[in-house]
């Protein structure tokens, strides 16, 4: 795992990286079961996940206990609720795991540690803050403006590999239509 967290730092900053071993240190693997929860609403996000291997899924519950999902993320991406987790304050969401996850944390004091030690990590930490608020805004504005089957057929064209690998119920909480309606226009296409 560290490997590959290694690698994508490489892909991300070039070769030449000051303190790279620093960096790694400050992550933890975590071998983690399908379907279980990293962060539930209310507890204080700690750490920052680099998905070496797995699908997580971070979602809200409405008050009829109803699932939103707000991101469904795979290999080779990170994922954390970034305004907890940089405030200290409750999480407002829900992180969990979709499949066996392979993981690799850090958290709070180490990432501050590791900013300090590796400015050039201060790269990479925007650019994730910068993929996150691109992706939820590009999904949210799209999402409003398409039909149901549009939605369906975006999936299709920009994250195909989902449609085989997570359920269609976590797939229509994604695309923000109701189980049934989504397994309904999935057959006409």
């Amino acid at each position: 795992m560290t490997e590959v967290l290694k690698q994508h730092i490489i892909n991300r900053l070039g070769n030449d990286i000051d303190n790279l071993d620093t960096v790694l240190s400050y992550f933890k693997p975590l071998y983690i079961n399908r379907n279980q929860y990293l962060l539930q609403q209310g507890q204080v996000c700690k750490q920052v996940y680099f998905i070496a291997k797995g699908c997580l899924q971070v979602f809200v519950y409405d008050n009829d206990m109803n699932e939103t999902t707000r991101d469904i993320i795979t290999e080779e991406n990170w994922c954390s609720e970034l305004l907890s987790f940089g405030s200290g304050n409750p999480s407002t969401e829900n992180i969990r795991t979709v499949e066996p996850c392979e993981l690799m944390a850090i958290d709070r004091q180490g990432f501050q540690k590791m900013m300090e030690t590796v400015p050039q990590f201060d790269k990479v930490y925007k650019q994730i803050l910068e993929t996150s608020y691109a992706n939820a805004v590009y999904r949210i504005n799209t999402f409003v403006a398409l039909s149901a089957l549009d939605r369906i057929k975006w999936l299709m064209e920009y994250r195909p590999k989902l449609m085989t690998r997570v359920s269609s119920k976590l797939i229509a909480s994604y695309l923000g239509i109701n189980k049934d309606v989504f397994s309904r226009l999935k057959a006409r296409l």
